[in-house]
This record gives structure tokens, sequence and C-alpha cells, in this order.
């Protein structure tokens, strides 16, 4: 209970989200609350996590929660620990809400030079027919950069994919590497553009610009006879370009959409409903996102990733690798995360802004604003 790595969660105070602003006072060390002294609410240290309002042990409920991350199925959970599959259920829908929210937080809120990123997309078989998870990872740090789940395998999810990479792109050279979906091809296209400013005199909308050195692959990959062929196709982009962005981001290798496979196997490792014949398959689709937003987030901070040690010279004594996370590798954080101090992890509110009315503000919002600033 560190008053200073918390903040006030209370949407109507003027200093919500803010850290360090000693405004957060222990109200009760046995119930665990505290207080803010600019509202002069009290609220629970587990507001904001999955442990909020829980009465089970928050060590039950982590590990619960790592080994649905890891592949463990609800029902082997039930029997091992004695719980209602209700409350395991529950709890998994929990999780998967709060990883949603890091996840948007931590990942796609911030901007990166991604240099080349690999997209793909997984049939999921459910009680009711299939659907579709969409998935992107960003190739230099095996940075899993989010997915999408949608009943239909068309133009919308992967559009709603490329707006995902496309919140976290800098506009800086890229190199996409997808698969002999047509799709990819329209939504990468039609995503990185940009508007260009109105001339003095001009009416109507902007211009859309494409953004300037950004190349497209596809891995065309078709079995005939029981032989299987492979058409690596440029798109977009000189051969030159995308041999230069194959050296820089994996050193060597041709076109290739290895980097996604591999995460997609993981996927199918740590979700038991998307191993190949299953018997745990899905009832829904919120319980698949739950999942995916569990395994990514896990493996995204908490996992180290062997091809992403670093070699440190130890002097006389040789070397010592340094291992690393995906996250910590683009730089998102700087340490391995346990699974207890992620799912401790709070995302603050946005900032408090003066609302708007007619008239002058009062005295009164105008000390709120200023103390809000401060």
């Amino acid at each position: 209970m560190n008053p200073r790595e918390l903040f006030c969660p209370n949407m109507d105070c003027p200093a919500r989200g803010q850290v360090g602003k000693e405004n957060i006072r222990v109200h009760s060390q046995k119930e665990k609350r505290c207080i803010c002294e600019v509202c002069g609410q009290t609220f629970a240290i587990t507001t904001g996590t999955i442990f909020y309002r829980l009465r089970s042990d928050p060590q039950l409920v982590m590990w619960v929660i790592v080994l649905l991350a890891y592949g463990c199925p609800i029902q082997a959970i039930v029997k091992a620990f004695g719980l209602d599959e209700r409350t395991v259920c529950d709890w998994q829908k929990r999780a998967g809400k709060y990883c949603q929210q890091v996840h948007e937080h931590l990942v796609e809120n911030s901007q990166h030079d991604l240099q080349q990123v690999q997209a793909d997309e997984i049939k999921v078989k459910i009680q009711k027919g299939t659907i579709w998870m969409a998935l992107a990872i960003w190739v230099p740090t095996r940075l899993w950069m989010g997915g999408v789940v949608s009943p239909k395998r068309d133009l919308d999810l992967i559009q709603a994919l490329a707006d995902k990479v496309r919140s976290m792109a800098l506009c800086r050279p890229l190199l996409l590497a997808v698969d002999g979906l047509a799709s990819y091809v329209s939504a990468f296209r039609n995503t990185f553009r940009s508007k260009f400013p109105r001339l003095k005199g001009e009416t109507g909308r902007c211009k859309l610009v494409s953004w300037q050195d950004i190349a497209i692959v596809q891995v065309v990959k078709q079995r005939v006879d029981g032989i299987l062929n492979v058409d690596r196709r440029i798109i977009q982009g000189a051969e030159g370009m995308v041999e230069c962005f194959i050296q820089t981001t994996q050193g060597k290798g041709v076109i290739n959409t290895a980097f996604i496979e591999r995460l997609n196997a993981t996927f199918r490792q740590r979700i038991h409903s998307l191993t190949r014949r299953t018997r745990t398959l899905a009832q829904r689709a919120e319980t698949l996102v739950a999942g995916m937003y569990i395994v990514g987030c896990c493996y995204n901070f908490c996992d180290y990733h062997h091809s992403l040690r670093l070699k440190l010279s130890v002097g006389s004594f040789g070397h010592h690798w340094v291992q690393q996370t995906p996250a910590s590798a683009a730089g998102l954080t700087d340490h391995w995360w346990t699974p207890m101090e992620f799912f401790h992890c709070k995302v603050p509110p946005p900032r408090w802004k003066l609302p708007k009315q007619r008239g002058r503000p009062s005295t009164a919002l105008l000390q709120l604003a200023q103390q809000s600033d401060s």
C-alpha cells in the first residue's frame, strides 16, 4: 500500500489518474483502502484490477488465470482446485477484459518504427460453426500487436486488423508480409494513407496520400498432387527495398510469414479450443476474445523469447546471455513482469478536463482546472 504509486479512480475528481501528486493517503490498513484528499472519496487498492470485489484468495485467482493462459482446459482446473465451472469462466471473462484494457493502454497507444509486420488469420471451430481470428506480429521484437475476431473472413476483419497496425506505426519505411488473401492488399493500401492539407481556396475533404516506402509481399501456398508449391510475390515496392527490409529485420532468409505462423502455433498451443481435433470447442466468440488477450498479454510481458536474448560480454569470463520479453525488446517496459505484477497493473483514466458550459466558469471550477494541470 504505497500511496505514491496509486492514483484516484474517481471520474469526477480533477486529480484522477495522476501519480505522485501527494493527494493519496492510507485510509484503512485493515480494509486496504485509500482516500483522495482532492475529492474526499475512498477506494480499495484493488480497484481497476481483476481482484476487485473478489472474496477468493488473489493467489488462487492469479494461478487459475495463469493456467488458462498456458493452455490448461477449464475442466482440468475445476477438477484440480474443486471450483465451480461458472466461477472459472467468470474469472476468465474478467481477466480477458482487464488484459484488453492493459493491451490497448500499453501497446496500441504507442507508436514505433515497425520495419516489418506479418499478419495472418486462424480458422477456429466452435460449437455453432466457425469463426476467424486475425493476428499481427512486429517481427524485430516478436511483439503481438493485437487481434480481431469475426464470424467471416472478409475485408472488414482484415481492415480492423490493419487499423490496429496503423495506430502503432510511425510514418517510416515498412514491410508488410501476408498470405494470399486479396483483402490484405486492399486493407493495407487504404489504411496507410494520410490527409494532405487543402490549399488556400480549396473546398471539400482533404486528399489522402499514400505513405512512401511501403512494401507489401505475399506468400501463397498451394498443394497440388501432394506437392506443396510456395509462390513469393512482391505486390508493392522494389525488390531491392524488400531485400533490405529482410536483412535488417531478420538477418537472412527470403520472403516469408514464418514469424506469424509461429505465433499462431503459440496461440493454438495455449488456447485449448484452437487445437486441431479438439473436443473442448468454444461456445461463444466472447470466450475466444478473452482467451486471446490473456494469452497475448502473458506472451508479451511475462515470457522470455529465446531469439531476443542479448549477448553481454563479461571480460575475461566470456559472455552472459541477457533474456528479453517482446515488451522489453519493444521498449514498452524495462524488466520482465511477473504474472502477479502484470495483473496488479492499473490503467489510469483520462485526465480531467473543464466541463463545457455556457457563460464563464465559476471560480471553483477554475481552481479545480488549475489543480488538475499542476
